[in-house]
């Protein structure tokens, strides 16, 4: 079997510039993703008010004055002037008002917190564009696409917002994020502790880089999410791949494949069938991101705990390929097709359209590099190794820049954190991505909350009746720190003053 990527990693993502080969290794860190979104609350009604900020596009350099608005929401129903706070989300890969409107936790709790809540969008996503249509034909202008400036985006703008609305200038801000925005809200902390007294970072594997975790605990967990949902599960989907292969083997083998799986393209040949792998292996991925324990509808309208339910048409490993393959369609049906509505299983669509593909893609070949890798044993994933060689050959020739792995680490500390001071990272143990987070506490502020049958940032969706009592746990710990810095806060002020 020849060198190439075990999937399209977590959301499937328009790879740019078709015209350039994207190499099988490459493939997945290209297409990482770290967002999948969060409940819309049902019984509160989410009003905000759009506003723009005109940011420089380099806050670190001085030979040019170049501007552009970057998009901020504002929900300010429960804050008070007097003993409030603000919540600021510091915006990840996507749309802000996708995040605005399906982040159910902060509109939870803003009227106990007395809370303003603010949206920062992130630079080169939605509608914060520094070169507006133009930003991703040049990769000169993406020459700003870093975590870096997005952070002093979010410095500036808080500066800004307690300059100009009367009452915040002497109020806490806490920061809030998930994923890629959990790491940005740890990010924020320690590099503008002025700016904010603290920082709740769910899901957010600021040590998946480098070599600080092994590469191959991500699809590790991923694998123990489906074996502990049913004894077979995990072993049919790891003998699938050879019965695709020996199946695609055949010369009738590529249109079985597609009638067998309702593909709504037929395949043709042999990459077709890499990236059929590449789409199955996704959708597992996925779904272990989303195995929530209700019905949720933002990636994929999906049961509740739909690996469970996914695990019950794959129990016997030891049947033929066909049937085999026949029972992984019905599997792949519960992610795709849970409505009944859909005539045919498009491989290309995977992710919502409000996560950012071009500019993740950019970030992935810039900084944001986070090596996984399977072994097909410790997993059940055809065996691929991590190769940083291949992936920075793909990002000279797609974007004409090479990854600097090691980036990361040194800006922003890798395991040596613990000078810093309240930051919150909070992790479910179902979530493929708590391998490279920080699951046990550092100090007495830097701190730690498992959440035991926790998907993805399961403490940042809205409370629901079907929520396991150990996040609603979590969320209760959360709130009680941020209390506590808030307290601490005014305290000081007092004493300033």
């Amino acid at each position: 079997m020849g060198r190439h990527t075990f999937l399209s990693l977590l959301l499937a993502l328009l790879t740019p510039g078709a015209a350039i080969p994207v190499p099988p290794a490459v493939r997945a860190l290209n297409n990482l993703h770290l967002s999948t979104g969060f409940t819309s609350h049902p019984s509160i009604v989410m009003e905000y008010s759009i506003h723009y900020i005109q940011q420089k596009v380099d806050h670190f350099g001085f030979n040019t004055d170049k501007t552009f608005n970057q998009r901020y929401l504002i929900a300010n129903k429960h804050w008070k002037k007097d003993g409030g706070s603000i919540l600021f989300y510091t915006g990840n890969e996507g749309d802000i008002i996708w995040f605005c409107n399906n982040t159910g936790f902060m509109w939870d709790v803003a009227e106990e917190l007395k809370a303003m809540l603010v949206f920062a969008e992130h630079r080169y996503y939605g509608k914060s564009l520094p070169f507006g249509s133009n930003s991703f034909k040049d990769s000169r202008h993406l020459n700003f696409l870093t975590s870096e400036q997005a952070l002093a985006d979010f410095a500036e703008l808080i500066k800004y917002l307690k300059r100009t609305i009367p009452g915040a200038e002497n109020q806490p801000v806490i920061a809030l994020g998930g994923s890629y925005g959990g790491m940005l809200a740890a990010w924020f902390r320690m590099k503008f502790p002025h700016l904010v007294v603290g920082a709740l970072a769910a899901s957010a594997p600021i040590w998946q880089f480098d070599d600080i975790v092994p590469c191959g605990v991500f699809m590790e967990i991923v694998t123990t999410d489906y074996r502990k949902s049913g004894p077979n599960c995990s072993e049919c989907i790891r003998r699938s791949w050879d019965a695709i292969n020996r199946i695609a083997g055949n010369g009738t083998g590529l249109p079985w494949l597609s009638e067998t799986l309702h593909l709504c393209t037929p395949l043709k040949n042999t990459q077709d069938v890499q990236s059929l792998k590449d789409w199955i292996s996704e959708t597992w991925i996925n779904l272990a991101m989303v195995d929530y324990p209700y019905e949720s509808n933002f990636l994929q309208p999906l049961p509740a705990w739909p690996i469970k339910v996914v695990c019950q048409y794959l129990k016997d490993p030891s049947v033929s390929d066909p049937q085999l393959l026949q029972n992984i369609f019905q599997a792949l049906n519960v992610y795709y097709n849970y409505t009944g509505q859909a005539r045919c299983l498009n491989m290309s669509e995977t992710s919502t359209s409000s996560l950012g593909s071009l500019g993740w893609s950019y970030q992935a070949c810039t900084e944001m590099v986070m090596p996984v890798c399977t072994n097909g044993i410790n997993d059940m994933f055809e065996p691929h190794s991590w190769d940083l060689e291949e992936f920075s050959d793909y990002c000279f020739r797609q974007w004409g820049v090479r990854p600097r792995p090691s980036w990361i680490t040194t800006l922003y500390g890798g395991k040596n954190i613990s000078s810093h001071t309240n930051i919150i990272f909070s992790n479910g143990d179902l979530d493929p991505w708590s391998g490279g987070g920080v699951t046990k506490d550092i100090t007495d502020t830097l701190v730690a909350i498992i959440i035991p049958e926790g998907a993805h940032h399961l403490d940042l969706r809205a409370n629901n009746a079907f929520d396991p009592t150990t996040v609603l746990l979590a969320r209760s710990m959360e709130v009680r720190y941020m209390k506590q810095w808030i307290r601490d806060f005014y305290a000081s002020l007092r004493k300033k003053y």
